[in-house]
């Protein structure tokens, strides 16, 4: 039995920890500094729990000793001392974060490790980017790649049409940092909230944005392959102009701490939402302009005693799929591993990989 460290024990910290017990392959611990927020995680009665301060030299160190891997769920910010803890104690490495700084610093730390270090293991960055690179691969020849993704509420009730499904300072990070895109075949970075397109899908219009951290590192891998390669947030129309007026002309991109107040003061949770994951290639095969399309919607459901999100089961069942495949030996033991360096058909065949397969509406085209 592998014994896991999850550090964080909010609604996707608790998701993975309840997942993974449920197998009876893991042995969990959960890991938060607030004791109230263990106390309400919804975990099962297997999984450990411990009160930990992991900003304490040393602590968290000695937590992950003897350990097979520690999963972070942790705010974006905690990212790197998760790493370096981890790299420290010879153990696997793996995260959600959507950031990119806080990416380059896991790459690095993976070049010396003796561990296998896997970032942005969740839905966006994560499974957008394995989808992504499989329809990729059928093409001689990329033209465009286009990457959509939204956590969003099957009935929106304010002037924002959102509800809070996942990390707040997630959210507001990724509407405030810069964003890589591909661009006539240069790699350039894009303000966020900017370049604003509609589309409908099962007769339904969404609009959908640049947002930062969502293409992970696939800009890298395509570069000097693709002419386009962009990633946008998928939201209901309405939403990106109210969030330009809160960041941009109230100037609360320099005062996150007030605007998360405000979100989670003003924006009531819930569990009733749908992911939506909307991908498209184009590219050559044997001379002829071709596209392929993947389009997904996953709604929240029922994961052993707890009605879970759609948000929290696609990102959790992310990084316990590529958990499994690094404990089954699908994965290097060693290293940096990329999300597209994982293959599609083995994350679906996955046992976590399934919850996205459920409702996999593949369009596969003949060769």
């Amino acid at each position: 039995m592998n014994k896991i460290v999850i550090v964080g024990a909010g609604k996707i910290g608790s998701t993975i920890a309840e997942m993974l017990a449920e197998t009876g392959d893991y042995h969990v611990t959960l890991v938060d500094r607030s004791a109230a927020q263990l106390t309400a995680s919804e975990v099962p009665g297997g999984v450990d729990t411990l009160e930990l301060d992991i900003a304490a030299p040393g602590a968290l160190e000695a937590a992950l000793a003897g350990r097979f891997a520690v999963l972070s769920a942790a705010p974006f910010h905690l990212t790197t001392r998760i790493a370096e803890a981890a790299a420290s104690a010879g153990v696997h490495y793996l995260d959600l974060t959507e950031d990119v700084v806080s990416t380059r610093r896991v790459k690095e730390l993976a070049r010396s490790a003796k561990s296998t270090f896997i970032p942005q293991c969740g839905l966006a960055p994560g499974f957008i980017s394995i989808v992504a690179n499989d329809l990729a691969s059928r093409f001689d020849s990329l033209e465009s790649v286009r990457m959509r993704v939204g956590a969003l509420p099957q009935y929106p009730s304010n002037a924002l049409n959102y509800n809070l499904t996942w990390s707040t300072d997630g959210v507001i990070n990724e509407y405030c940092e810069p964003c890589e895109a591909i661009v006539e075949g240069e790699l350039v970075e894009v303000p966020p909230l900017e370049e604003r397109e509609e589309f409908s899908l099962d007769g339904v219009t969404y609009e959908a944005f640049n947002t930062s951290g969502g293409l992970g590192t696939l800009a890298e891998t395509l570069k000097g392959k693709v002419r386009t390669l962009n990633y946008r947030t998928i939201r209901y129309p309405g939403h990106a102009a109210i969030m330009k007026a809160l960041l941009n002309d109230l100037g609360l991109r320099h005062r996150r701490d007030v605007l998360k107040d405000i979100f989670e003061s003003a924006l009531p949770a819930t569990l009733q939402d749908v992911v939506i994951v909307f991908v498209t290639v184009s590219g050559r095969r044997q001379g002829r302009l071709l596209q392929e399309t993947y389009a997904n919607k996953i709604y929240s459901r029922r994961v052993g005693q707890t009605v879970r999100s759609a948000i929290q089961i696609t990102t959790a069942s992310g990084i316990c799929a590529v958990l499994d495949m690094l404990a089954d030996g699908s994965l290097p033991g060693t290293g940096f591993v990329k999300q597209e360096e994982i293959a599609l058909d083995a994350f679906l065949a996955n046992r976590f990989g399934r919850a996205y397969a459920q409702h996999d509406m593949v369009s596969r085209l003949a060769g």
